[in-house]
């Protein structure tokens, strides 16, 4: 527990746990966290940094949207020179890199796959304590526990709703939050046609899913790790997702009444949510950032607000009625889908 699990000269990401003990212990100031306010699997490292009040005990650097560069096997995030250069993104606080990669080839000279974010960095040792955005999501909630003085209590895998989370996470996961890339990315209208289904028919079941629950989130009156999930990539979905990777089935504002509510609920009445959100950063990336879906490079405006204004009041929890797509298509998705 807490070691460092990556094979030198792979393309594994880095496994290491804070924990007590172990060989990342919990200390302030000596973790950083390299992330890009535009990646949703970065933004959930970030949302439990807010949620968690460790804002002040994981400082950051903050990687450009776009563009990318370097002469790597693979494109690198680029920081900027000084803070003014892309508002929100910073330079790199520790080493002053220029390229992502730097920090990867300073664990593992011989590292052969992409520069992801989020990176966990261990500043006393020297190294990656870990990349892989979904188990950070799983320890980091409860890593530094034992040096707060006041901890805010954030249980995001509760023991008695486990076995449902571990029921809906995988699909959520495979359907939405990778969904969206598998359409978006699609290299031709076959595959496109395949992947844009379970992208809605995700929504349809978690549409019925907040409803059945009553909401405030996914499984009720508790935040769970699958509001921090879906949070990242339905905060982007009306935003980039539905034009620039083609899920125009229908909005969430529009079509999905019910997470739409949830989604103002939690970025208008739960801290953390709104101000780990960044909608410039979110939509370059995507426009500009990837000249083969749009070569021009322009960013639409919309949708305007990015988030509906207002929280909503228990009342009018109790009015909503689900919505959805009603594709037959995606229904039979929806249907299939265990919760």
């Amino acid at each position: 527990m807490g070691g460092e699990i990556h094979q030198p000269g792979s393309d594994d990401g880095w496994h290491g746990v804070i924990a007590p003990g172990g060989r990342f212990a919990p200390e302030k100031d000596r973790y950083h966290l390299y992330f890009g306010l535009f990646c949703p699997f970065a933004h959930r490292a970030n949302l439990v940094r807010h949620l968690k009040g460790l804002t002040a005990i994981v400082p950051t650097s903050i990687v450009r949207p776009y563009p990318r560069g370097g002469d790597q096997k693979f494109p690198s995030w680029i920081f900027p020179e000084n803070d003014d250069e892309y508002p929100g993104a910073t330079p790199d606080h520790l080493y002053h890199s220029k390229y992502l990669s730097e920090i990867y080839f300073k664990a593992d000279p011989d590292y052969q796959g992409k520069y992801s974010v989020p990176l966990l960095w261990d500043k006393k040792l020297g190294t990656i304590v870990n990349n892989e955005s979904a188990e950070l999501l799983r320890w980091l909630p409860t890593a530094f526990d034992s040096i707060l003085t006041h901890p805010i209590p954030l249980d995001l895998y509760p023991l008695d709703l486990r076995p449902v989370i571990d029921m809906i996470g995988p699909w959520l996961q495979s359907h939405l939050n990778t969904g969206v890339y598998k359409a978006g990315f699609a290299a031709d209208q076959v595959i496109y046609d395949k992947n844009v289904i379970p992208v809605f028919g995700a929504l349809n079941k978690l549409e019925q899913l907040i409803h059945a629950n009553g909401g405030p989130f996914v499984l009720g009156e508790r935040l769970t790790e699958l509001d921090i999930r879906l949070y990242a990539t339905v905060i982007r979905f009306d935003m980039v997702y539905v034009q620039h990777f083609k899920c125009n089935l229908g909005t969430v504002r529009h079509n999905y009444p019910v997470l739409n509510t949830w989604l103002r609920h939690v970025y208008w009445a739960v801290p953390g949510f709104k101000d780990s959100t960044n909608s410039t950063h979110i939509k370059e990336d995507y426009t500009k950032g990837m000249p083969d879906i749009n070569p021009k490079g322009i960013t639409p405006m919309g949708p305007y607000p990015d988030v509906e204004v207002g929280a909503p009041s228990r009342d009018e929890w109790k009015n909503l009625k689900p919505g959805g797509i009603k594709l037959e298509e995606v229904q039979n998705v929806a249907e299939k889908l265990p919760a």
